[in-house]
């Protein structure tokens, strides 16, 4: 079941990137990303009251920060989306596992103190822990996604896919946050309301200078989709991780999360006939690859962390 659950949750969330998609027609991302935040905060208070979990909170300047990074990303991921081939965008976003291995592996070079070889060692000092498997699966994740922009990206999308693959940057740092709300003890569904009141907040706050667009009921009509599917994303994979109760499971679990590549690339292609020739397919493939591989090195290096990232 829980296998099932995070493909519901890799489903709903495309379909999301399906409704930006459209909406982006007639919203900018600002605009979105506060219609997001506001549904998202009403549907999952109502979940939380009805789960019995409070959402006062004890570190609010810890949510504050997780909400600014976390919204951030969302922000240029629905720009992106609004500017470039739909299975592009979810694509680049979904690198955000490869960025944590960068983390991972910038954290133990900085960490790494020379010590001197015992007499009769090889060298004169050890070697600093390169971590050489986290470095071939960032390699290869930065091959495909050469291999992906090359093909499918127009000459003036280059900026739209920059910035689609700085939201997968950021997603790594509202990743690397979650942990430490974790930590602190606070439950999802609490991480989950503060990042959706960021997002309403975050929104409001651009639109200020971005103005708003003219209402248009057919635009308008996919927002409400917009934060009813990323509460039921969320939720699905809440629910996915909960029900995986050995470390396989979770990895199985995790790993299922690259689905969402898959159905975004369909529908890609199948409702805005955007082409995606052998070399798309080949580099999503290696992104794909590498970021499965990441997340098993990760949960490996980290195995308390909580795999789950939010959209």
């Amino acid at each position: 079941m829980q296998a099932l659950w995070m493909v519901a949750s890799a489903l709903f969330f495309s379909l999301m990137g399906v409704c930006v998609k459209f909406a982006s027609a007639g919203f900018n991302s600002f605009e979105l990303v506060f219609w997001r935040g506001v549904i998202s905060v009403i549907f999952l208070a109502a979940v939380a009251r009805t789960q019995g979990v409070s959402l006062a909170t004890r570190y609010p300047g810890a949510h504050a920060w997780r909400s600014l990074v976390g919204t951030a990303s969302l922000g240029a991921w629905f720009y992106a989306i609004g500017h470039i081939p739909l299975a592009t965008a979810m694509t680049l976003n979904y690198m955000s596992s490869v960025w944590i291995a960068v983390f991972l592996v910038a954290g133990a070079l900085l960490a790494w103190v020379p010590r001197p070889r015992p007499v009769g060692g090889p060298g004169n000092v050890s070697r600093p822990p390169l971590q050489g498997a986290l470095v071939c699966t960032v390699l290869v994740a930065f091959g495909g996604v050469l291999l992906m922009l090359r093909p499918t990206v127009a000459q003036d999308q280059g900026f739209a896919s920059m910035i689609g693959l700085m939201s997968g940057l950021v997603a790594a740092f509202a990743y690397m946050q979650v942990v430490v709300l974790s930590r602190l003890g606070e439950p999802e569904a609490r991480v989950v309301f503060y990042f959706a009141v960021g997002s309403a907040v975050f929104g409001l706050a651009g639109m200020a200078f971005t103005g708003m667009s003219p209402w248009n009921w057919t635009h308008a009509a996919w927002l409400l989709p917009i934060g009813v599917l990323a509460s039921l994303g969320q939720l699905a994979m809440t629910r996915a991780y909960g029900t995986a109760r050995t470390p396989a499971g979770t990895l199985l679990v995790a790993n299922l999360h690259y689905s969402g590549i898959v159905f975004a690339a369909l529908f890609s292609v199948l409702l805005f006939d955007d082409p995606i020739d052998t070399l798309g397919w080949l580099g999503m493939a290696l992104i794909v690859g590498s970021g499965v591989t990441a997340t098993i090195l990760r949960q490996r290096t980290v195995p308390k962390a909580p795999p789950a990232e939010e959209r």
